[in-house]
């Protein structure tokens, strides 16, 4: 769903929140990775990022696929955070601008609670985002770059993608090949833990299978490849063993799952090496899933009873539907997000005014110890007791009156009938 899509906001409401970056839908992956914040100078960027002028907290997201800084800033702020962002990565920031968005106020948290809840991920509604945003909340924490807005903002935004995920369809299905190989998996099989499965290929799409697959528990892998070396690396990532392509025959006996991924352009598990295994292992299924282009599997061994075979297309129409389906919760998840995003103003407003009526009483007890401090001169010269006490009351009087006088002259002036009776309303509440 498009970030503009959602919401009109009263432009008069003041946020102190800013959030700014690019991700993958702003920016190349050229641009994207000169921007990146590498764990060794997150802690450097931060407290950089908080001494700039007005900034008062900050929260900075790294990934692959996006960096963005999160901050509250004061009344004052001027856009320092930009040309800092440019400057740590020695980019000039008119290049860089392009690429860049900025989000205020209730649109910042719009922001924060969408990209929580998946719907601004490469893949709609995948859930290692949730972690990373975890992740770099932990750091600013620990760094002290965290105070009240900012904190309370990101466990709103970690509880909002909670919600999405538990109330919404939005991660419900696989929407990758590699995950919808992992999900037909279970859906055959049930528990993964006691089988074995033979991984064809050491490519990336492999490397996504097994370790799918790896975090299901399944009982063991074992990596089949034409490069020995690669398979090896592979394997030892995983938890498993490597074998060479010619070796295929032999593990397939063993067998329950058989995932393959190659760059062949000739066929390389067959009916004939099928049959054999099936046999040896007395008609126990295999489960088969081809996700090669040309075929890694001959079209026949589909045919044979104790064999279920995949292809890339049939998972395909999976992942289409499965696809629609996260837009459609991807809807449910939008109003949802409104409506927290509604909650979390509210708590600014709440936490803006005690500031402003801490403010206003530590302004109020000033004056009193002013007038208090005029007082005892006066009974120290010995005046009388009768006089200093109207001295205090009257400097006191006029101290608190000075300014409400000043506006409510203004009031009458201009005919601001609102002002009016709120400075009514202040005088008649009084004891």
């Amino acid at each position: 769903m498009p970030e503009n899509c959602a919401f009109i906001f009263d432009c008069n409401e003041r946020m102190p929140l800013i959030a700014l970056g690019i991700n993958h839908k702003t920016a190349p992956v050229e641009i994207r990775e000169k921007v990146t914040f590498v764990p060794e100078l997150m802690v450097s960027a931060l407290q950089q990022a908080v001494n700039l002028p007005e900034v008062n907290e900050a929260v900075i997201v790294s990934t692959c696929n996006r960096t963005e800084l999160y901050c509250e800033v004061g009344e004052k702020y001027r856009n320092a955070l930009l040309t800092w962002f440019s400057e740590f990565h020695s980019l000039d920031l008119e290049t860089l601008k392009p690429f860049i968005y900025e989000y205020y106020e209730q649109e910042a948290t719009q922001h924060l609670f969408r990209v929580a809840s998946g719907l601004d991920s490469m893949v709609l509604g995948e859930p290692q985002i949730l972690g990373q945003l975890k992740s770099a909340f932990d750091i600013a924490c620990a760094n002290n770059t965290v105070k009240a807005v900012l904190g309370r903002l990101f466990q709103h935004g970690f509880t909002v993608g909670k919600k999405v995920r538990t109330d919404t369809a939005i991660g419900a299905n696989p929407v990758s090949v590699a995950f919808a190989a992992v999900s037909l998996s279970r859906q055959i099989f049930g528990d993964l833990s006691p089988l074995k499965a033979l991984m064809i290929g050491a490519g990336e799409t492999i490397e996504l299978v097994a370790r799918h697959f790896k975090g299901q528990n399944i009982g063991s892998i074992t990596i089949a490849n034409r490069t020995l070396e690669r398979a090896q690396r592979l394997a030892s990532e995983v938890g498993g063993k490597a074998v060479t392509i010619g070796d295929i025959p032999e593990q397939l006996v063993f067998a329950d799952i058989v995932v393959s991924s190659t760059a062949s352009q000739l066929p390389i598990l067959g009916k004939g090496a099928t049959e054999s295994a099936l046999k040896k292992r007395k008609h126990r299924p295999i489960f088969m899933v081809d996700l090669a282009v040309p075929r890694d599997i001959e079209a026949e061994v589909g045919e044979m009873d104790d064999v279920y075979l995949y292809t890339v297309d049939d998972l395909k129409e999976v992942i289409d539907e499965n696809r629609r389906s996260r837009e459609e919760a991807a809807i449910e998840a939008m109003d949802i997000i409104a409506s927290e995003v509604v909650h979390f103003s509210h708590w600014v407003k709440t936490h803006q005014s005690a500031d402003e009526i801490r403010l206003l009483r530590q302004k109020a007890e000033s004056m009193k110890q002013d007038c208090l401090k005029k007082a005892r001169g006066m009974l120290e010269n010995k005046e009388d007791a009768d006089k200093v006490l109207e001295t205090l009351a009257t400097n006191l009087t006029n101290k608190l009156l000075h300014g409400p006088t000043i506006e409510m002259r203004k009031a009458l002036k201009e005919g601001d009938q609102a002002l009016i009776n709120l400075l009514h309303s202040l005088i008649s509440h009084n004891p």
